[in-house]
């Protein structure tokens, strides 16, 4: 996918340190207002420099959404588990700035990450999608062929509930039909 996929207006390009500004107040929105993560503290702009250069610099795939001067959304993939035999699997994040909800910069987001990590090697995706409440997650994943595989009940407390976790799963490339 290219930026001519992507919404009118709307580039799709891999993230760099100049982003970090934006990605971080998106996902201190993200953190402050909402389920998607479970992290109760918004992390400052240095911790996540820090967090996307240690994802960059493992391989995996970190991208912006930019819309005019404006950083929309971002997602990237990243380590599902930390064991070895784990490798081959990736988890995808995307967070979408509230003002550019509902546009399909989700979509377009998890279709070029879907594509670089097939182009890196990488054989399933995992998405963990917090809160079963999140209906437009779960759709975006669903229009991307990520099977439902389960929920995991009442496993995160935050902002004063009990929420659960969605997990989603979607083969890349030729999956499990041949070794690494």
């Amino acid at each position: 996918m290219n930026e001519t996929t992507a919404p009118r207006g709307v580039l799709i390009r891999p993230a760099i340190a100049a982003d970090m500004a934006e990605i971080t107040r998106i996902y201190a929105f993200a953190v402050d207002h909402g389920t998607a993560t479970f992290e109760i503290d918004p992390p400052d702009q240095a911790e996540m420099a820090r967090r996307h250069a240690a994802l960059v610099a493992n391989g995996y795939p970190y991208l912006v959404a930019e819309r005019g001067d404006s950083i929309a959304g971002y997602a990237y993939a990243g380590t599902y588990r930390a064991r070895p035999a784990y490798r081959w699997s990736v988890e995808d994040s995307i967070y979408i700035a509230p003002e550019f909800h509902r546009q399909g910069i989700g979509s377009a987001l998890l279709a070029r990450l879907i594509a670089e990590a097939e182009a890196g090697g990488f054989r399933q995706m995992i998405a963990v999608i917090g809160d079963s409440a999140q209906i437009p997650s779960i759709a975006v994943h669903a229009r991307a062929c990520f099977a439902h595989i389960g929920t995991l009940r009442a496993v995160g407390f935050k902002h004063g509930r009990w929420l659960d976790t969605v997990l989603m799963q979607r083969p890349l490339g030729s999956s499990d039909t041949a070794p690494p």
